[in-house]
C-alpha cells in the first residue's frame, strides 16, 4: 500500500538537483541571514517590507523599514544596481515578501526572500530589535 507522499512519484535525479539549485537563487534562510549578520559578512540589503508600525515593534537586526508598496526608483536611488536585497515580512501566512520581491525584479534588482519572516527568525530563537529604522 502506497502513502499520499509516495503516490506521486519523487524527481529523477538531475530534475531535482536543477530545482533545488534553482531555488536557492529565490530564496535565504532565517539562519543564513543571521550568520551573515552576526559574522560581519552582510553583502546584502534586508528589507522588512511590513508596516512602519509593525517594524517599530520588532524586525530583524540590521533591517531597513520600506513597505512593499513604498519599493521604487526613488527609495531605490540611494543603492548601486548590483545590490542584493533580501526582503522579508511576517512569515509564511504573509505575501508581502513576494509582493516586494516582484516590485525589486521589475526594477531589475536582484532579490532574494528570506523564508519563514519573523515568525521563521523567532523559530529559529534569533532575537528582533524594537524600534528604531537603520
Amino acid at each position: 500500500m502506497s502513502s499520499a507522499v509516495s503516490r506521486p512519484p519523487a524527481a529523477d535525479s538531475a530534475s531535482a538537483l536543477a530545482h533545488y539549485e534553482a531555488l536557492l537563487q529565490f530564496e535565504t534562510d532565517c539562519w543564513d541571514v543571521h550568520h551573515a549578520i552576526s559574522n560581519k559578512r552582510q553583502d546584502f540589503v534586508i528589507l522588512d517590507v511590513r508596516g512602519e508600525e509593525s517594524y517599530q515593534q520588532g524586525h530583524v537586526p540590521a533591517a531597513i523599514n520600506l513597505p512593499h508598496s513604498r519599493i521604487g526608483v526613488e527609495t531605490l536611488a540611494q543603492y548601486p544596481a548590483d545590490t542584493l536585497f533580501v526582503v522579508y515580512c511576517a512569515g509564511p501566512h504573509c505575501n508581502g515578501a513576494d509582493k516586494a520581491a516582484i516590485r525589486l525584479a521589475r526594477l531589475q534588482r536582484p532579490v532574494k526572500k528570506m523564508i519563514g519572516g519573523v515568525t521563521g527568525w523567532l523559530d529559529e530563537g534569533f532575537s528582533l530589535e524594537v524600534g528604531k529604522n537603520v
